[in-house]
């Protein structure tokens, strides 16, 4: 997929990136820059879960009905919900109505707080998982997952995550700039690549 040039602002872009105001802030703005914030990835990660079999432009236009519905995305509070909160949830039109996705956030936000207690955190086993960062030599591929999504995957399956497949994982490590797949000749390519030589890991 080659970049795009057609943006009224003139700057080139990832080719996904379709020309509405929704989409070009989301890819210029969040996707592939470094992110360590523990509410945010968990909410990424739930939401990278959901868009298992859809498209992202769904989720994004859902994005606030589904931060209404998830309590902000606060897991503390997620991990309280009951099946009352379930029914809620399947009520919503705003949001996936997929129970297999809305009992795996409210599980997931047992097992974030499970890791919480033993001084663990996800935002230290995500980035511990991460891609190196790209040479300026590096060359582009696209792909749907990697080896190193593949073993975050396995160790959040390990730990009881549900909706975390590779592909899943991939997509959410896209977002959160644990690997930067801007296309070379889009112009947020490099800002994303300093950004990331200047992040430090949790560890």
């Amino acid at each position: 997929m080659q970049a795009r040039t057609d943006f009224e602002d003139g700057k080139p872009r990832c080719g996904w990136a379709d020309g509405s105001p929704e989409y070009t802030a989301y890819h210029d703005d969040e996707w592939g820059w470094p992110q360590a914030d523990e509410r945010a990835l968990f909410e990424q990660l739930c939401l990278e879960g959901f868009q298992a079999g859809l498209s992202w432009r769904t989720i994004l236009n859902k994005r606030e009905a589904f931060r209404r519905g998830f309590a902000g995305f606060d897991y503390a509070k997620v991990a309280r919900y009951t099946e009352k909160d379930v029914t809620r949830l399947l009520g919503d039109a705003g949001i996936v109505r997929h129970r297999g996705k809305i009992e795996a956030v409210i599980n997931n936000a047992k097992r974030l707080l499970e890791m919480h207690q033993r001084g663990e955190s996800l935002a230290t086993l995500a980035w511990s998982h991460a891609h190196a960062p790209r040479g300026p030599k590096a060359a582009f591929e696209v792909r749907a997952t990697s080896p190193q999504a593949t073993a975050l995957s396995k160790a959040l399956k390990k730990l009881g995550w549900g909706f975390v497949g590779p592909t899943t994982v991939y997509a959410f490590m896209q977002s959160v700039g644990m690997v930067n797949d801007h296309h070379p000749d889009c112009f947020a390519c490099k800002p994303c690549d300093r950004a990331r030589a200047g992040f430090e890991p949790p560890r």
